[in-house]
């Protein structure tokens, strides 16, 4: 069994710039086939637009609130929604809060950087 906390996870930030702690997945506890790692986007911060080719992702949000855009589609975002992002769309997370947007973000196959191609400004 592997076992790990939150608090002992390092931060690093991602290819689309935000910054996360992941708690499984390839620089943390050995999963296979995904990864989980909590995000967080500062006030009035977004993350860069783009796709991933292969992963699936989850974002379930835990504390603030924002705006999330899935292809051409809008939708707010607040704590206890959940966002399905398939592989190969295009999406961006808008913080327009005063206070962090917190989520969880679960990837399958687990999150690489080799798998993330930003779209902004192309």
């Amino acid at each position: 069994m592997h076992v790990a906390h939150i608090d002992d996870a390092e931060s690093f930030v991602t290819k689309d710039g935000s910054s996360i702690r992941e708690v499984a997945g390839a620089v943390s506890l050995p999963s296979v086939n995904q990864s989980l790692a909590e995000a967080t986007v500062p006030p009035g911060g977004s993350t860069d637009e783009h796709y991933h080719v292969r992963s699936e992702e989850l974002y379930y949000f835990l504390s603030g609130h924002g705006r999330m855009r899935v292809e051409d589609e809008v939708r707010e975002v607040r704590p206890g929604h959940c966002v399905v992002i398939p592989p190969g769309a295009r999406h961006k997370l808008f913080n327009d809060g005063d206070e962090p947007l917190v989520l969880l973000c679960c990837c399958a196959p687990m999150y690489s950087h080799e798998d993330t191609v930003l779209t902004e400004g192309t």
